[in-house]
């Protein structure tokens, strides 16, 4: 025999799950949207911004460095045509990239290879570690 605990009338739990999903914000869900996507890694003394941004030429596109942001500014010029189905995007676009460290931005670099734009920025010599040696008394 199967006991059955759960309360006959569970509508107004079904009625607040329902209510609650229909009004959650979307703010979770922009990042997973944001464009271009972007990988962020680093070294010692490099933090490096990957960016995919295929079938954008380089002359359309801005790179900005502000005091603790990095700004990839560009636009995608949509082809000609009637389309059926489109899934790329096109327009303009812009992504700030938030940096945790001082950069040195007289060695800032950047390139495009296959559509990935690739930033090094390496970073400013009082953010790298110092060794300090310990004396004796």
């Amino acid at each position: 025999m199967v006991l059955d605990f759960n309360s006959p009338y569970v509508f107004p739990r079904h009625f607040d799950r329902l209510f609650q999903e229909f009004f959650k914000s979307s703010f979770g869900n922009e990042r997973k949207m944001a464009y271009p996507p972007i990988n962020l890694s680093e070294d010692d003394k490099i933090i490096y911004v990957r960016s995919e941004i295929p079938g954008v030429d380089i002359a359309d596109i801005e790179l900005t460095l502000h005091d603790k942001s990095l700004v990839i500014k560009g636009e995608r010029k949509a082809a000609a045509g009637k389309y059926l189905r489109q899934e790329r995007p096109a327009g303009a676009f812009q992504r700030v990239v938030t940096l945790n460290v001082p950069v040195d931005r007289d060695k800032v670099g950047a390139s495009m290879t296959d559509g990935v734009l690739t930033v090094t920025l390496p970073k400013a010599e009082e953010s790298l570690p110092k060794k300090i040696s310990i004396g004796v008394e």
